[in-house]
């Protein structure tokens, strides 16, 4: 399962054989919808592993997943991989927060204003790639405490 929850929709995929066969979309909170999402996927499949964007995105919804799915894997006795969102929206500028946004660059990751205006959604790949995650799956806090 690879769960994207850096801004809304939060998007849930189910992949056998590194294939997705099912997803699930809520707009709803991630503290309330990811509850309910895993409640439908664990009747229907079983999970083996779960995959995540670990950030950048909404310091909240980073934070309610990773405890939400470091619980799973301990439950479950399954690993857990995570890698950055950049990934799941073609590099595109993902909204971090007021007018700031957080920017794929050769050096890094920054945080400035999006002049550029243009941002993709995630979207879930057909297929998984593995060799993007990693098992250092801790969440990406970019933003200091406020």
């Amino acid at each position: 399962m690879l769960v994207i929850a850096l801004s809304s929709p939060l998007i849930v995929g189910v992949y056998e054989n590194d294939k997705l066969i099912d997803s699930f979309k809520s707009d709803e909170m991630v503290s309330d919808s990811l509850p309910k999402i895993f409640k439908k996927i664990l009747h229907f499949f079983t999970c083996k592993e779960l995959f995540y964007a670990k950030g950048p995105g909404s310091f909240m919804a980073i934070k309610v997943t990773y405890v939400y799915l470091k619980s799973l894997q301990i439950a479950l006795h399954v690993p857990l991989f995570a890698c950055e969102g950049f990934v799941f929206n073609e590099n595109s500028p993902i909204k971090a927060l007021g007018n700031q946004w957080f920017f794929k660059e050769k050096t890094g990751i920054a945080l400035k204003e999006n002049s550029i205006g243009k941002t993709k959604p995630f979207k879930l790949p057909n297929i998984l790639d593995r060799k993007k995650f990693s098992e250092k799956n801790e969440p990406l806090y970019i933003l200091s405490a406020i």
